[in-house]
């Protein structure tokens, strides 16, 4: 007796439909790209009871005739394709014919459908896979499918829905990736018979990133100025350098319109952001990445939530690129809002004098042995202090609470031109001997010092690494190790870019090597585990990353030893010069371990803490 039978059509739909609906959240999604894809210019989801009990999406798309109504509840039914051939090339977010034979199967289906100029439409009631009524319809032209009591006749999968809450903030987190990637289309939202979001058509995803974040949130974010890198075009917003959550619930990722989930794109923002973030943190980014259809395979995951790219690296070296010149593009909004002094140009009037103290201590690259990673600035031992606060229950000074008064500008100025007055700031003092406190013509800024002087040291040691040769240490016995074969195949093809790191490595017959060399700079306890971590790290950075990348966290451990610390008393020529060289380093808003150096607080924000403001 044969053991193998062939499934009845009722359960095979159900398995089908097991892999397209998982929860109400994709029946959402299925039904919105399908409105998306008939040219709708307007999109209505209503849900009642997390969507368990109904989902309703209107659109005023193009709706369809009866004999293409009826074909689109019949499995592999669809007008996206038509040949093999066109697998290689989608351009439509739907394509396969799954969605809606699998959501009747699992529901009580309700398909309403009229053309525009047709003098009537068509309406389908499904139950649990079977086509009950074919009739007449009236409604508005476009097409309305309604869903309800989803997964009645799957007990076993209608058990594993979460809660209605859960599943109501599953489709709101559906509304805004749909609403996100097409600006152009008006989405509104209605929950239990309330209207619950309502977007207006946009002209562009500024205006629909501020509609659903409102425009506070819009100020935390840089615009990519859209650039083509050998065929693609990366477009979006991104969150400043500091910015950042401790999920990737607001990291969204389109590849031409599609919202996916992709390792290899959410790897390309991190190393974009690189030291401008910190450990453990997942940057905010509204990316858009667009290529030709036949680079990307969206043919690899049922619910279509990740791609294949034809080319990985081309695509990686893109997002690194743009989040690179967008951070960059940033800096000189930030040094004209926090005022920098010019080299020469300041003029500065002390409101008290401090006791002469002794000649700073030797800069921080004097102390590790190396020039300074800073020019040194030249004191005499009378030089004052900046002055500090007043110490609770002391004696009053005539000069009590006056700040130290800089004049400047921000570039050199045309002869005769008067400084504006964003331009200028005043240097009020050093709290708890760490931040200093300054203020410019927003309101008041706290620098880090400490900091501030890593970032400097930071990247002046990288620098210079970069330019003269990391510094490396022969070994004590050489060390021959083993890889498989793809591992080793890339180590023959990047040899020149691991002696550059200060490793000397040489091939030492069939897939083995032989490393002698190391860089110095680091403490390496296992020559062999370094080399195997060093291979996967470097398999996973762009081409143009800096090759010191590996030792980074090294460097960034050993400035910050060698930094200013708190406590550290500093004078005003030296807080003047850490400010200066702070704001001409290439990531001046953080520290290397991505730790703000300068915050801004608002007259706004200082007049609601103390009610003047609402």
């Amino acid at each position: 007796m044969s053991r193998i039978k062939l499934l009845p059509e009722t359960v095979a739909s159900q398995v089908a439909a097991g892999e397209v609906v998982e929860r109400p959240a994709s029946v959402v999604k299925e039904l919105v790209e399908n409105s998306i894809d008939a040219g709708a210019s307007s999109i209505e989801i209503g849900i009642q009871r997390g969507g368990i009990s109904r989902i309703r999406v209107v659109d005023d798309g193009c709706g369809m005739d009866r004999d293409d109504a009826l074909l689109s509840l019949e499995r592999h039914a669809t007008s996206k394709i038509a040949s093999a051939a066109d697998l290689a090339a989608i351009s439509t977010l739907g394509f396969r014919g799954e969605a809606l034979p699998s959501i009747a199967s699992v529901s009580r289906f309700r398909l309403t459908t009229r053309e525009p100029g047709a003098v009537a439409g068509t309406e389908i009631l499904v139950n649990g896979g079977r086509i009950e009524t074919v009739r007449d319809g009236g409604e508005a032209p476009g097409t309305q499918v309604e869903v309800r009591s989803l997964f009645y006749n799957v007990p076993a999968r209608r058990k594993f829905l979460r809660s209605e809450t859960t599943e109501t903030r599953n489709i709101e987190h559906q509304f805004f990736l749909q609403a996100l990637a097409q600006p152009a289309i008006g989405f509104s939202l209605v929950r239990d018979e309330k209207v619950a979001l309502q977007l207006p058509v946009t002209a562009s995803l500024r205006d629909r990133i501020r509609d659903l974040y409102g425009a506070e949130f819009l100020n935390e974010l840089l615009e990519i100025s859209e650039r083509e890198y050998q065929g693609v075009r990366v477009r979006g917003w991104l969150g400043r350098a500091g910015v950042s959550r401790q999920t990737r619930a607001q990291q969204f990722v389109f590849v031409n319109g599609r919202a996916i989930d992709s390792g290899i794109l959410a790897t390309a923002l991190r190393e974009g952001y690189h030291t401008a973030l910190m450990r453990g943190q997942f940057p905010v980014t509204f990316l858009f990445v667009d290529l030709d259809s036949q680079d990307v395979d969206v043919n690899v995951h049922p619910a279509k939530r990740e791609v294949r790219f034809r080319d990985p690296g081309r695509i990686r070296e893109a997002i690194v690129e743009a989040v690179r010149r967008t951070l960059e593009s940033g800096r000189v909004d930030w040094q004209r809002k926090f005022s920098p002094p010019a080299p020469g140009g300041t003029t500065a009037v002390l409101s008290q004098i401090s006791p002469p103290v002794q000649p700073s201590a030797p800069s921080s690259f004097e102390r590790m042995g190396r020039d300074s990673a800073r020019p040194s600035t030249s004191l005499s031992p009378d030089q004052p202090t900046l002055p500090q606060p007043p110490m609770a229950g002391g004696g009053d000074s005539p000069n009590r609470g006056r700040a130290i008064e800089v004049n400047h500008p921000y570039l050199t100025p045309e002869p005769g031109a008067a400084p504006k007055d964003d331009q200028q700031f005043q240097i009020i003092g050093v709290l708890n001997r760490l931040y200093v406190l300054m203020e410019n013509s927003d309101g008041l800024v706290l620098v880090d010092q400490h900091a501030a002087h890593e970032r400097i040291l930071f990247e002046e040691l990288r620098r210079r690494m970069e330019e003269e040769g990391v510094p490396s240490q022969r070994m004590l016995l050489p060390q021959i190790f083993s890889l498989p074969p793809r591992d080793a195949e890339w180590v023959e093809r990047n040899v020149a870019t691991l002696q550059k790191m200060g490793i000397g490595i040489e091939g030492f017959g069939a897939h083995s090597f032989r490393v002698d060399t190391l860089p110095a700079f680091l403490e390496i306890a296992d020559a062999t585990d370094f080399l195997r971590r060093v291979i996967d790290e470097l398999k996973t950075t762009s081409r143009s990353s800096s090759p010191l990348r590996l030792g980074e966290d090294m460097i960034a451990k050993t400035v910050c030893r060698h930094a200013v610390k708190a406590n550290d008393p500093l004078r005003y020529p030296e807080i003047e010069k850490l400010i200066r060289d702070l704001l001409a380093c290439d990531l001046p808003y953080c520290c290397p371990h991505g730790r703000p150096t300068m915050i801004q607080i608002s007259h706004a924000e200082l007049e609601k803490k103390f009610g003047r403001k609402v």
